[in-house]
């Protein structure tokens, strides 16, 4: 299998924060082999939205998602890509000892995403027995609250390692 191109997003809360997913995230969704989504949609019409344009959609709820998105969205994903063992949450609790508490929590996965905090992060929680486990959030696409942009991520699966992982600025809205 060749790489795979993925596409990190979270936090879309639509239509509250936004009337429509933006033009640049949406080109990013067509050119992904696999998009992610860590949560908090808020509407189903986003959900199919991103179900009809992806090739494949690997999607969580989050603490703002009602019951018709809890239906059809598990708390926790994984799938194996490339090799790579990958697994998606919506919350992750405190910005202290989440490393600690991720790689106790996901043994079994080398790249966790997650969002909520609307704060784009990216580290790496080494395990006591040896290997890591990556911890990304894309920050939302929609609602950059304190943060100075809205932001998304894009990163590359290659023969079973994370690579090109990128965090996407968009523009400030008109």
């Amino acid at each position: 299998m060749g790489d795979v191109r993925l596409l990190l997003t979270s936090d879309t809360h639509l239509p509250k924060r936004a009337r429509r997913l933006p033009d640049e995230l949406m080109a990013r969704v067509a050119e992904a082999d696999v998009v992610v989504h860590a949560g908090d949609w808020v509407d189903t019409a986003t959900l199919d939205l991103l179900q009809e344009r992806s090739k494949r959609l690997i999607g969580v709820y989050g603490n703002n998602d009602g019951p018709g998105l809890r239906a059809r969205l598990p708390e926790v994903a994984r799938a194996e890509l490339g090799g790579l063992r990958l697994g998606v949450v919506h919350e992750t609790g405190p910005r202290q000892g989440r490393e600690k508490r991720c790689a106790e929590r996901f043994p079994d996965l080398d790249v966790l995403v997650f969002g909520h905090s609307h704060i784009p992060w990216d580290t790496t929680a080494e395990r006591p027995g040896g290997g890591s486990l990556r911890l990304l959030n894309p920050g939302s696409p929609t609602d950059r609250r304190a943060q100075p942009y809205r932001t998304f991520m894009t990163a590359v699966v290659e023969a079973g390692r994370l690579r090109e992982v990128v965090l996407h600025r968009l523009p400030p809205r008109r």
